[in-house]
């Protein structure tokens, strides 16, 4: 088993200048960690606790990019480090393996993955990379999985935008594809139709269930457009919160309560923001 390092003796040496800088926060994890004298709250903390802050971690660190902050992005990859320690750290713990497992086994990936640059395999251009690289994948999980499905190892745990459009992005390896965009819009109107009809006829379960149907097939359709819908409905959100943030601050300039306007009048009102920013769709 691998022994965790000793907290006490870690955190000494954490301001030391002969660690380097993942020295010290891997020692400063320790110490957080510590049974005599750290934090409760961390104590506390296990795997699945911890994951749901991970995952947020990584959203923020997507949203730093997308507003083109980089003191943003700099704090909040500092935070999603952070959690891959906090993880080894309790890996560590329970005899598992520890941080210096962790880097180890992503350069050994890194590198067999990319056989053009560390290998004698000929460099290709980006899209043939692709297929290279979902090729070795595919190898690598029948070392280890005995799945012997081409969706093997697409992850329960995937946001469900990303998982839908890897699944489908798998099937299409095999064939099992549209030829291009615009054959997927009739199934896109077909699944519309029949959410339609789910509504119709008030049947709940069937209404998520095709709806489910509608999402899934929208994501084929970015997927055919080379548009990835997390970023497009990210940036629709957005869209969306600065023009009812434009409704507000119109609607106190004229002394109105958006609660007491009707239908008609707040239709109104979100034309005058839209066109406020001139008809702009872009988020």
């Amino acid at each position: 088993m691998t022994r965790p390092r000793t907290a006490d003796s870690s955190f000494t040496r954490f301001t030391e200048t002969t660690l380097s800088k993942i020295d010290s926060l891997i020692a400063l994890m320790a110490r957080l960690r510590d049974p005599d004298g750290g934090c409760p709250w961390d104590l506390e903390q296990t795997f699945a606790t911890i994951a749901p802050y991970t995952v947020e971690e990584a959203y923020e660190v997507a949203d730093a990019i997308a507003r083109g902050d980089s003191g943003a992005l700099r704090d909040e990859l500092g935070d999603l480090l952070f959690q891959v320690v906090f993880h080894a750290r309790m890996a560590e713990e329970a005899g598992w393996f520890a941080f210096d497992d962790v880097v180890e086994a992503i350069v050994d990936k890194m590198t067999r993955r990319h056989p053009h640059v560390f290998g004698a395999a000929e460099r290709v251009d980006a899209a043939a990379q692709s297929v290279a690289w979902e090729t070795i994948k595919a190898a690598e999980r029948r070392t280890v999985d005995d799945d012997p499905s081409h969706l093997a190892g697409v992850a329960a745990g995937l946001a469900p935008l990303l998982r839908a459009r890897k699944l489908q992005a798998r099937a299409a390896r095999v064939g099992f594809d549209w030829s291009h965009a615009t054959a997927v819009l009739p199934k896109v109107r077909e699944e519309v139709a029949e959410l339609e009809s789910a509504m119709h006829d008030a049947d709940q379960a069937a209404v998520e269930g095709e709806l489910g149907d509608v999402l899934f097939a929208c994501v084929n359709l970015a997927r055919h457009l080379e548009v990835d819908p997390e970023t497009a409905l990210a940036g629709a959100s957005r869209k969306f919160e600065r023009r009812f943030r434009a409704m507000e601050r119109i609607a106190r300039t004229r002394g109105i309560d958006l609660g007491s306007m009707g239908p008609d009048e707040l239709e109104a009102l979100w034309a005058t923001a839209k066109a406020e920013e001139g008809g702009a769709t872009s988020p």
